[in-house]
């Protein structure tokens, strides 16, 4: 596997065209937040605003409006129990699963999804979307856009490899044989793409592990691939490592580094690789 540096960021974070508007970086739909959980997609939206995305929405349970316009003004809001059909046609890129939850109702919003995805969009299954996609079986439309981003167990349920027995050469499998990419969370991270080279991240830290952390890393990739768009799988790895390199500078001086505070660095970590490019 190739360590990832901080090389990444220097080839993908480009420095903003003079004459450009919010729809030149990406329009960003999360889908998530059930009634109990709104956190996970608060975060997941907050870090999509704060990488860069020109224009996010939410489509989540109504309780949870409130709570979102208070944290993140940014952000438009939708109930996801409605029709929302022409915004996910309108969308860039399509982040579903931050604590969607496994309840009947929100396994119809995620086929809706499926059934209405198109072939430009970009198809970010996070937490309990990858626990119903395996749980239903349900079929990809369009894999070689499809980016999962599992936890071990999650993993374990998406690939039948169980926790202990997921080595390279059988997540490598698994992803040459559905064609998609997959970001394999842990304490050193892994990123799969159908046959080509894999990926690790070894600047994680156990500060890291918080609630909140693994929506706000689905943000950020999402945010990535909608901006950044010459490499798809290279915009994957930058915001993978931008994730754990503030968090790793944070917890020099911090027990814990909660995901809000690894937020609000994204815009100023992204700053210094601008000023890094030579076209001024």
């Amino acid at each position: 596997m190739i360590d990832l540096t901080d090389e990444i960021l220097g080839r993908v974070i480009q420095k903003r065209a003079a004459h450009s508007y919010k729809g030149t970086y990406g329009r960003v739909l999360l889908i998530g937040g059930n009634a109990q959980y709104g956190g996970a997609v608060i975060l997941a939206a907050a870090a999509a605003v704060n990488a860069g995305s020109g224009l996010v929405t939410v489509a989540c349970d109504p309780i949870n409006r409130s709570a979102l316009h208070a944290r993140l003004p940014e952000a438009m809001v939708v109930d996801y129990h409605h029709d929302f059909s022409e915004l996910l046609q309108n969308s860039d890129v399509i982040i579903i699963g931050c604590r969607l939850g496994l309840s009947d109702e929100n396994l119809v919003v995620f086929k809706q999804v499926l059934d209405h995805i198109s072939e430009h969009q970009k198809l970010i299954i996070d937490g309990s979307a990858i626990t119903l996609f395996a749980r239903e079986k349900l079929i990809l439309k369009f894999p070689e856009h499809t980016i999962f981003t599992p936890h071990e167990m999650e993993l374990e349920r998406l690939s039948a490899v169980a926790i202990g027995q997921q080595t390279n050469k059988k997540i490598q499998d698994f992803v040459d044989e559905c064609g998609v990419m997959l970001v394999a969370k842990s304490h050193e991270t892994r990123i799969f793409s159908p046959h080509k080279e894999n990926y690790k991240l070894k600047i994680g830290t156990p500060a890291q592990a918080t609630a909140g952390m693994g929506d706000t890393l689905a943000g950020m990739i999402g945010s990535f691939v909608g901006q950044f768009k010459s490499d798809e799988f290279d915009a994957i790895l930058a915001a993978v490592y931008l994730h754990s390199r503030i968090a790793r500078d944070a917890a020099r001086s911090a027990y814990v580094v909660l995901p809000s505070q690894l937020i609000n660095e994204i815009p100023k970590m992204m700053k210094k690789y601008e000023e890094k490019k030579s076209n001024f």
